[in-house]
């Protein structure tokens, strides 16, 4: 299960290693400046994924991007609230990329957040091989 972290929206993705492939599940909103993370039980005990992936954000210069300690943090929690291992991906560009997918479909940019969950675990699965 991937996730594209965020301060105000989580985007959700699920995949299969046999496959390498990413569906975009959801995008959650933040409660209280926190993670739903009464939603993201739900689909942990919905899908049972055996890994989770989160993008860590970098700056175009190789740098971390300010937001990257949150989303460690939140990696942090995911590993010490469901008890599975919690890899990181460079999420560099997928936003970028997902806002090109989402201009060549219907506009609900809410699925933003979870396309861009889809690129993170596409890439960490990809470099698994």
């Amino acid at each position: 299960m991937g996730f594209d972290y965020g301060t105000a929206k989580i985007g959700i993705a699920i995949g299969q290693t046999v496959t390498g492939t990413a569906t975009p599940l959801t995008t959650l909103r933040a409660v209280h400046q926190k993670p739903d993370w009464e939603s993201i039980s739900k689909l942990i005990k919905e899908w049972l994924p055996e890994a989770l992936v989160v993008g860590l954000p970098y700056d175009l210069d190789d740098s971390e991007a300010e937001i990257a300690g949150r989303a460690r943090r939140f990696a942090r929690q995911l590993e010490g609230r469901y008890h599975l291992p919690v890899h990181m991906a460079d999420e560099r560009l997928t936003s970028m990329i997902a806002r090109q997918q989402l201009d060549r479909a219907p506009k609900n940019f809410e699925e933003l957040d979870a396309i861009a969950a889809k690129l993170i675990l596409e890439t960490w699965l990809s470099e698994r091989k």
